[in-house]
C-alpha cells in the first residue's frame, strides 16, 4: 500500500459505462469486464474528475493498478467521464434476448468462408489474454480499405451469409465473431460499415454488432437497442481504445 502514487488516470483502452446500479469497466486489451458497484463507482467518478487517488480507498486504488485499470502519473489528470446508460427494465431473469436468428440466403458465400477463417485465425494468432486487441487491430486496419459505405442490402446479405457458414462451423463461432467476419467480408468487396461493441445491464452482458454507416442495427433482433455502444469502428464514428 506504501508504493501507490498520488496520481493516476484510465488508460485509453478502459471503456466505463454508468448504470444507475454499477458501473462497467471493459479492458479493450484484453476483452475482460469488471464491474463496480455504487460505492466504489462513486469513488471513481471522484478519481476521474481530480486525477487524484486520495479520492479512493487504498485497496481499492491498489487493485484497479495491479490490473491494468488505472495507471500512474506524474501530476493530476482527469479522465473523461463514463458512458451514461439508461437504467434497464426489471427483467427478474425471465427476459430474452434474442440474436441472429434470421436464416440467410446464399450470397459471398466462398468470401464469408474466408471471412470467417480469417477470424479465427487472428484469435488463435496469439496469447488468448489479447484476442480482443488483435481483433479490433483487424477491424481497424479493414475499415481503411473501404471506399463506400455499404447499403443495408449489401450489409444485411453480408451478415446473413457469414451467420450462415457460422451454423456450420466447427468451432466457437459468436456474435463478436460473427461481427468482425462481416466487416473483414464487406472489407473485402471495398465496403464499409459500423462495428459495434456494446453492454446491457440485468444482468451485464456483451454483444457486438455491425450497423450501416448511416442507420441502424444490421439483421439484429429489436432487443440490439438495449445496448449501450461502449466501443465502435468504422467510418467517422471510429473510436480508439
Amino acid at each position: 500500500m506504501a508504493d501507490i502514487p498520488l496520481y493516476a488516470c484510465a488508460p485509453r483502452y478502459i471503456r466505463t459505462i454508468a448504470f444507475p446500479h454499477v458501473l462497467v469497466l471493459i479492458d479493450y486489451r484484453t476483452g475482460r469486464v469488471r464491474c463496480l458497484l455504487p460505492k466504489s463507482a462513486a469513488h471513481w467518478q471522484d478519481a476521474a474528475r481530480s486525477g487524484h487517488l486520495t479520492a479512493m480507498p487504498l485497496p481499492l486504488a491498489a487493485h484497479l493498478l495491479h490490473v491494468g485499470a488505472l495507471r500512474p502519473t506524474s501530476k493530476p489528470v482527469s479522465w473523461g467521464p463514463p458512458v451514461s446508460a439508461p437504467a434497464p427494465a426489471p427483467s427478474w431473469g425471465s427476459a430474452e434476448h434474442p440474436a441472429g436468428l434470421t436464416r440467410a440466403a446464399r450470397p459471398f458465400t466462398t468470401t464469408a468462408g474466408a471471412a470467417l477463417a480469417a477470424t479465427w485465425a487472428i484469435e488463435r494468432a496469439g496469447s488468448r489474454k489479447s484476442v480482443m486487441n488483435r481483433l479490433i487491430l483487424a477491424l481497424r486496419a479493414s475499415v481503411c480499405a473501404a471506399r463506400r459505405p455499404a447499403s443495408p442490402a449489401e450489409a444485411t446479405e453480408a451478415v446473413l451469409s457469414i451467420r450462415r457458414s457460422a451454423w456450420h462451423a466447427p468451432v466457437r463461432t459468436a456474435c463478436l465473431e460473427e461481427s468482425v467476419a462481416a466487416v473483414l467480408l464487406l472489407s473485402a468487396h471495398r465496403l464499409s460499415v459500423v462495428w459495434c461493441h456494446g453492454i446491457a445491464a440485468d444482468p451485464v452482458r456483451l454483444h457486438a454488432w455491425v450497423q450501416t454507416v448511416d442507420g441502424g442495427p444490421v439483421a439484429e433482433p429489436p432487443s440490439t437497442l438495449d445496448y449501450t455502444p461502449a466501443l465502435t469502428i468504422g467510418a467517422r464514428h471510429q473510436q480508439h481504445p
